[in-house]
């Protein structure tokens, strides 16, 4: 289904938002949102319903979900001032106020259908580091999580013994909720590492965990307090890799420690 207004077009089926033809770059998280918002436009949206519907019932903080709606706004040349398009509700929720014509986007049904290659049990554990859950309410917080998945990706590539599902691959559920057991049919892999990072003033929280996709259980978590400020008065570090560093080294060793003392899993299509 496509939604046009104004000079915008939001395809459901393609997960695209254009303006005059032109893409307008989203956050998957954000795009759910907007796609919610304008399919349920004849009503107020609660807050409660968003995250039910956008975030699957987790906890999520006011200022998380405040800037999800001003990224919204901001994609469709919105704001919160004028709220043209996307309107408040004091205490009641949100509600999308623009005008909206539905088009049914016509596909061509392929004349046959390929039949997906089947995921191989490979001889090395195979393992995915998602995207960490930018939980600072603040979307320009999302390079720290994203350099310290990728440090985490960096280090377990350098052994041998794992197998590991590139970042490109394993950052397309980033802001998606999507079941541990899907995304590993998905990508063919038995474990999945997971987190979240969290700043507040001069401090830092990061938490990692990593899962059995197999079992279903969790094999390890641990969480991380750090300071962002290091500082002498002849030389100042980088708070963020400091932080970054020790949080990805003390990672890593539980990872090897935590999948070495598993059983290889007997789970056709997980390794």
């Amino acid at each position: 289904m496509r939604f046009c207004f104004e000079n915008n077009v939001l395809d459901g089926d393609l997960r695209e938002l254009t303006c005059a033809g032109v893409a307008v770059p989203l956050q998957p998280q954000v795009f759910d949102l907007l796609l919610y918002l304008v399919a349920q436009r004849a009503r107020v949206v609660s807050k409660d319903d968003l995250i039910s519907q956008i975030w699957s019932d987790r906890i999520v903080s006011d200022s998380a979900l405040n800037s999800r709606i001003n990224a919204a706004r901001k994609a469709l040349g919105d704001d919160g001032a004028t709220q043209r398009l996307i309107k408040t509700i004091p205490r009641k929720g949100f509600r999308f106020v623009g005008e909206v014509r539905e088009d049914v986007a016509v596909t061509l049904a392929p004349a046959e259908p390929a039949a997906a290659p089947a995921r191989t049990v490979a001889d090395r554990p195979a393992i995915a580091v998602l995207a960490f859950e930018n939980m600072s309410g603040d979307p320009e917080q999302d390079y720290f999580g994203d350099g310290i998945c990728e440090d985490i990706l960096t280090a377990l590539s350098k052994q041998r013994w794992f197998m590991v599902i590139a970042r490109n691959s394993s950052f397309i559920y980033k802001g998606r909720a999507v079941h541990i057991r899907q995304i590993a049919e998905e990508l063919g892999v038995r474990y999945i590492v997971e987190g979240s990072v969290r700043k507040a003033h001069n401090r830092v929280r990061i938490t990692a965990q990593l899962n059995d996709a197999a079992s279903g259980s969790h094999l390890w978590a641990e969480r991380y307090d750090r300071e962002l400020v290091e500082s002498s008065p002849c030389r100042t570090r980088s708070p963020t890799r400091s932080s970054r560093r020790s949080s990805r080294r003390s990672t890593q060793r539980r990872i090897f420690a935590a999948i070495a003392s598993r059983p290889r899993a007997s789970t056709p299509g997980i390794c």
